[in-house]
C-alpha cells in the first residue's frame, strides 16, 4: 500500500499529464501516472483518432510504455480526467477495456487512484473488476 505521499505525487502527475491528451473530438483529456515497482513513474494520456476505434486511454498509454520500457510489475495508477482547458471537477474512473489492460499485469490490490477536485479516491483493482478474467484462467 502506498503512502499519501506518493499517492499525491501520482494524482498531481496524473493531472499535468492531462495536457498532452490529443483530444480534438471529445474534448475531454484524460491523464494517467503509472507506478512501476521499479520505483519508475510512466505518464499516458488519451490520444483520440478520426476514425475513434483507434484512439488510446491515457492508462493504456502508460501501461503501453511501461512494458515497452521492460516493465511487468506495478504498485498503483493515478487517473484524472475532465474538459480540456477546464480545472478536473470530478472523478474520472478507468473504463473497462483498461481495467482488463490492469489485470493483465497487476494482482487484486493493485491501487487505483482517482484524482479528483481536492482529493482522491482510492481502490484496489478487484474492488473495480470483480470476478475478473487474466492471464491464471489460461494456465
Amino acid at each position: 500500500m502506498l503512502d499519501e505521499t506518493m499517492r499525491n505525487r501520482l494524482a498531481r502527475e496524473a493531472m499535468q499529464n492531462r495536457e498532452k491528451a490529443y483530444v480534438p473530438y471529445s474534448g475531454f483529456a484524460v491523464g494517467a501516472a503509472l507506478l512501476a515497482k521499479s520505483g519508475k513513474i510512466y505518464g499516458g494520456a488519451n490520444i483520440e483518432n478520426a476514425a475513434f476505434g483507434p484512439t488510446n486511454c491515457a492508462e493504456r498509454t502508460a501501461f503501453f510504455s511501461a512494458v515497452f520500457a521492460g516493465e511487468r510489475e506495478f504498485e498503483a495508477i493515478a487517473v484524472a480526467g475532465g474538459k480540456t482547458g477546464e480545472p478536473v471537477s470530478d472523478f474520472c474512473a478507468p473504463c473497462g477495456v483498461c481495467r482488463q489492460v490492469m489485470r493483465e499485469f497487476c494482482g487484486p490490490d493493485f491501487e487505483i487512484l482517482l484524482a479528483g477536485p481536492g482529493s482522491v479516491k482510492r481502490y484496489t483493482l478487484s474492488e473495480l473488476l470483480p470476478e475478473s478474467f487474466g492471464p491464471d484462467d489460461l494456465r
